[in-house]
């Protein structure tokens, strides 16, 4: 080739092609299906096919009441949305099919589509074990198993202590300087064992919650005026309120007691020398979210969310798991049993309280119910 001959120019600027909304639908991993008026099926993604082992074709000539199990909440709830126009969640639902040898437990997405007046799209998404029921009865058994070994602790240990730091006491008086040192340990000793069963006696405390409606807002205000004219002084807050939220029915006290922890627990993770931390402070109500309750066919609404976020450095995540359980801590001088009193706490008033954590963000949201009287006149404004 002669020098003088021009090579063809080559472009580097490639122009990405549009992607096409049905593609990105495709590929999704969880089954998505479009329901139009009569409950029709009219669009579905690949998982869709794969979930309930038939092609689109034959499920879009369908309607969901040929596909899903007779009765299945799956159609109540596309009805709800339908007649509401509101999103919808629901967790832990045994969905049912004539193409499945037995019920699959999922997570049902239901929502209007905005466009499309009277269709509704809904998301699945199958879990093994519905993560929050789990989390529900874990943080309860833990709490159970606490309050059985506090009141063992109680009663075999407090005694004994007192015998030893007395004892410890009557020898003090008649040693040297260097054996007083000694007593003194023993008294200290004992004195620092029999804080940690008091704190534990707490677990052991069966007594009805006696209820009454408490602003959650009031709450939060009042842990935010003790954190930053204290533990929590060099850090930032931000609130993100929702100002129409209603009361929760609980024990004021007992509710500053979490969301104080938690706030300290987030102050802790942040540290004492950075300038930019930061605590954010957010209530939400949403009225999708219920759970089924273990044993029964009820389901609750929890439709009150409460969040403490903060910037600090995140729980590791072979700890999140078990975060709830008792004596499970990050910290060198934690007892571990801070955030085990939470998840009772929060199940005596009937909530569950989660946690999600990446560096520089964690999450601690407790959802909890909202008063009868209320939900019966309609509630949130």
């Amino acid at each position: 080739m002669s020098s003088s001959t021009k090579r063809p120019s080559i472009r580097r600027n490639f122009q990405p092609q549009p992607i096409k909304a049905e593609a990105l639908l495709s590929a999704l991993p969880h089954p998505l299906l479009v329901i139009g008026g009569g409950l029709k099926v009219e669009y579905v993604n690949a998982a869709t096919e794969d979930f309930f082992q038939m092609s689109a074709s034959v499920l879009c000539r369908r309607c969901l009441t040929d596909v899903v199990a007779f009765g299945s909440p799956l159609i109540a709830l596309v009805e709800q949305v339908q007649r509401n126009g509101t999103t919808v969640n629901e967790y832990g639902v045994d969905l049912g099919s004539y193409r499945f040898d037995a019920p699959k437990l999922v997570d049902l997405y239901a929502g209007p589509l905005a466009e499309s007046p009277g269709r509704v799209m809904i998301m699945l998404q199958q879990r093994s074990m519905a993560q929050m029921i789990e989390r529900q009865l874990t943080h309860r058994g833990a709490a159970r198993s606490v309050s059985g070994l506090a009141a063992v602790l109680a009663h075999e240990i407090k005694n004994p202590l007192s015998g030893i730091r007395g004892a410890a006491q009557l020898l003090e008086a008649e040693r040297t300087d260097s054996d007083r040192t000694l007593t003194q340990l023993i008294c200290a000793e004992s004195d620092r064992i029999c804080k940690l069963v008091d704190r534990m006696e707490i677990f052991g405390d069966e007594r009805p919650l006696l209820r009454e409606p408490v602003n959650i807002h009031d709450v939060l205000d009042h842990v935010k005026q003790i954190a930053t004219t204290g533990f929590a002084r060099q850090i930032k807050f931000v609130e993100n309120y929702d100002p129409s939220l209603p009361a929760v029915p609980g024990s004021r006290d007992k509710l500053i007691q979490v969301f104080l922890n938690l706030v300290k627990n987030a102050a802790e993770a942040i540290g004492e020398d950075r300038a930019d931390g930061q605590i954010t402070l957010t209530t939400s109500f949403r009225p999708g979210v219920r759970l089924s309750v273990p044993g029964s066919q009820a389901r609750v609404s929890l439709p009150l969310e409460i969040a403490v976020e903060d910037n600090g450095s995140g729980v590791p995540t072979d700890l999140l798991p078990h975060l709830f359980d008792p004596f499970v801590t990050t910290k060198q001088s934690g007892t571990g049993l801070g955030l085990a009193l939470v998840a009772k706490i929060i199940g005596d008033h009937g909530g569950i309280i989660e946690c999600d954590s990446r560096p520089r963000q964690t999450v601690f949201r407790a959802l909890m119910p909202m008063s009868e009287s209320e939900m019966t006149q309609g509630g949130h404004a």
